[in-house]
């Protein structure tokens, strides 16, 4: 049996099978040559063991994976699979393992760190994506709510409800055909995530006899999950913010070697072991592992907290579904997909050449009381154990648009806080339009910067008086901003610069300062009690409501502006440059590119303003998926097709990315080059 590897001008692989079996080898084989490090990397981040060659930085994530099981999880769910679901797993994991020793080859982070590959485990592929999407749902800030409560009371809590600094966010909207130039659909938008190097989205096909699709796949997990476009319908996600996993308070005690748990029904026997952390250049660090009947420890200092969460509860990932969105040719397929799909929750459009449309919310979400979905719930206590799961997950009828920014909307009935509403209302401000819409066109909507959000900081601005000249120039001068966040202008930095000393002198503040001392939770969970983070997101709240005096609001803005009006003039993109994660960070620090946009702008960009102007956030990927004629689509990813340093499509992507373009699908094989044809056993 063969398979073809082909690329395209941006070394985009392109793949070719006899079958679907041959084909997912391939995807794992590609994965491998392309993405070694990565797909190590990101191996031992889901086993916690990547400590091991990382050093003592990896600790706390490497703890938080031993001691929420992972692994265990992982192989649990692979055990369930069905028959066909399980086999085509294991072809990827064998085409990953026939590939690696070509991956590290070419990958020099191996010999920097000594690392020796492994092989991966059938299981693995679900460990990888559980430990991506293990903090998607946000359950750690639950922590800060029963922080802010207990520090200030639980009428505080609403003050802080906002897209946070470590939540994963997204823009996707659908256009129906009556609104575009083709009449046929559009599906676009862009998924927020934090910008790895590489990518954690990787542009691919995958071609057979039984399907040929395109989309956005992530390297170690067969098949296009999130983003595709299979000739015949195209679908995309973002996060749902539904809430979805539970802490609970618990009572532990010992008697001997064992360990028990009070629950409802009394104490109770809990699984407990310790395991060795090995640390590249420290000692070994060893963890606890304990998990009571409502779930893994994660929290055991001041007081001992679980976490609960439907993958370890119902031994299921969904990745039935995964191989059965490649197979589709309708709206109706990615439907019936979809009623298997389980981590994380998301929200979904698609469309299809037939016309039909569909915006549904997928996944396994529990049904229980109300508390559990706010703070940490006693587990001692009846009425907070899961009652079954959700069996109709809300649905719309599709109108012309539909627009997914994470804000309120669909998935109301299944969270708690939801982003800000900007991006939604500006992207459905911008469709409204009386153009016919093209794919092309779509970048425009991509590329928006407006940022809503200022308007309660402008306006506190517009009332003061008394200002030195140099302040008074400042502030008028920003009243009569555009309210673009572009990366070449002077007045975005000169807001951002108030933004900041703003954000700063409030979290000095009497009222809000004890917050700044959370409780002595694990150190991974420290980015969601960040007083500065969080006042940053919630900044529109607290100027607007009545936790703090309007006099000390005022006054805080007027300290602001005084500060800013003092800096240099300077643009935008000087200042807010891209950040992104790397395993192994460089040698020497590198110079990344200037970023247009904000967190709240449909370009999203997120610093953390009041702590730094640097962007860790941003678009993982953009897309855009043409029903007329797939060859029209267009997408983009922050770096480029490989993982590997030096390869001449290592960051070509990066300056196009930068400036908010995309770069065209390509399927016409012949207008592909031909890279390699292999033979597998």
């Amino acid at each position: 049996m063969t398979f073809e590897v082909y690329r395209d001008p941006w070394g985009i692989p392109h793949l070719r099978a006899d079958d679907a079996g041959e084909l997912v080898f391939a995807q794992g084989h590609n994965a491998a040559v392309d993405r070694a490090w990565q797909l190590e990397v990101e191996r031992h981040r889901a086993q916690g063991t990547s400590a091991s060659f990382l050093g003592a930085a990896a600790v706390g994530w490497d703890r938080l994976a031993r001691r929420t099981r992972l692994a265990d999880t992982a192989r649990r769910c692979f055990a369930r699979l069905d028959a066909k679901t399980a086999d085509w797993v294991r072809r990827y994991v064998d085409g990953v393992n026939a590939g690696l020793a070509e991956g590290v080859g070419r990958a020099p982070e191996f010999a920097a760190t000594g690392l020796v590959p492994g092989a991966w485990q059938p299981w693995t592929p679900l460990a990888v994506w559980l430990s991506h999407h293990l903090l998607f749902a946000g359950f750690p800030a639950k922590l800060w709510r029963e922080h802010v409560a207990r520090t200030l009371g639980p009428g505080a809590v609403g003050l802080f409800a906002t897209d946070g600094p470590h939540a994963s966010g997204s823009n996707g909207w659908l256009v129906a055909g009556d609104r575009t130039a083709t009449g046929a659909a559009v599906v676009a938008g862009d998924p927020h995530r934090f910008i790895e190097a590489p990518g954690i989205y990787q542009q691919i096909r995958l071609s057979c006899p039984e399907f040929d699709v395109v989309g956005l796949a992530v390297p170690g997990v067969p098949g296009i999950a999130h983003f595709g476009h299979t000739g015949g319908v195209a679908w995309a996600i973002t996060n749902a913010m539904a809430d979805y996993q539970d802490l609970y308070r618990e009572r532990l005690r010992r008697t001997g070697t064992q360990v028990e748990a009070l629950g409802p029904e009394g104490w109770r026997p809990a699984a407990a072991h310790t395991e060795t952390i090995e640390v590249a250049g420290g000692d070994p660090v060893e963890v606890e592992v304990i998990e009571t009947e409502r779930g893994v420890v994660v929290v055991d200092a001041d007081e001992t907290i679980s976490l609960r969460c439907p993958p370890r509860v119902r031994e299921d990932l969904g990745f039935a579904a995964l191989p059965a969105l490649l197979r589709a040719r309708t709206v109706a397929d990615v439907d019936r997909a979809l009623d298997a799909w389980a981590e994380p929750v998301n929200v979904v459009l698609a469309a299809d050449t037939g016309g039909w449309l569909l915006h549904r919310v997928a996944g396994a979400v529990p049904v229980r009381h109300p508390d559990n979905r706010l703070r940490v719930v006693p587990a001692w206590e009846p009425e907070h154990t899961w009652r079954g799961w959700h069996e109709e997950l809300p649905r719309e009828t599709v109108d012309g648009v539909a627009v997914m920014a994470n804000a309120r909307g669909i998935a109301t009935p299944l969270g708690v806080e939801f982003a800000a509403p900007h991006r939604a209302v500006r992207i459905r401000q911008l469709l409204d339009g009386p153009e016919a819409w093209t794919a092309d066109a779509m970048a425009a909507v991509h590329r928006d910067t407006y940022l809503a959000s200022a308007g309660p900081l402008l306006e506190l601005l517009g009332g003061l008086d008394g200002l030195s000249p140099e302040a008074a120039a400042l502030r008028d001068r920003l009243l009569r901003w555009d309210r673009h966040m572009d990366a070449g202008s002077t007045d975005a930095m000169a807001y951002a610069a108030v933004r900041s000393a703003v954000v700063r002198r409030l979290a000095a503040h009497p009222v809000l300062a004890p917050l700044a001392e959370p409780p002595a939770y694990p150190e991974v969970f420290m980015p969601w009690l960040s007083l500065t983070a969080r006042i940053a997101y919630a900044l529109e709240g607290l100027l607007t409501g009545g936790l703090l005096p309007a006099a000390d609001r005022a006054g805080a803005v007027r300290a602001a502006v005084e500060e800013a009006a003092g800096e240099p003039a300077a643009a935008w993109g000087e200042a807010h440059r891209l950040a992104p994660w790397q395993a192994l960070p460089a040698d020497e620090p590198e110079e990344w590119p200037g970023l247009s946009g904000d967190h709240d702008c449909v370009m999203s960009a997120s610093n953390v303003p009041g702590l730094t102007h640097r962007a860790a956030r941003s678009s993982a990927a953009r897309y855009v998926w043409d029903l007329a004629q797939r060859d029209n689509s267009r997408w983009i990813v922050p770096l480029g097709a490989s993982g590997v340093p030096g390869d001449p499509h290592h960051r070509d992507q990066l300056p196009l990315w930068q400036r908010g373009e995309l770069v065209p699908v390509t399927t016409d094989w012949d207008r592909l080059t031909m890279e390699r044809k292999s033979t597998t056993s």
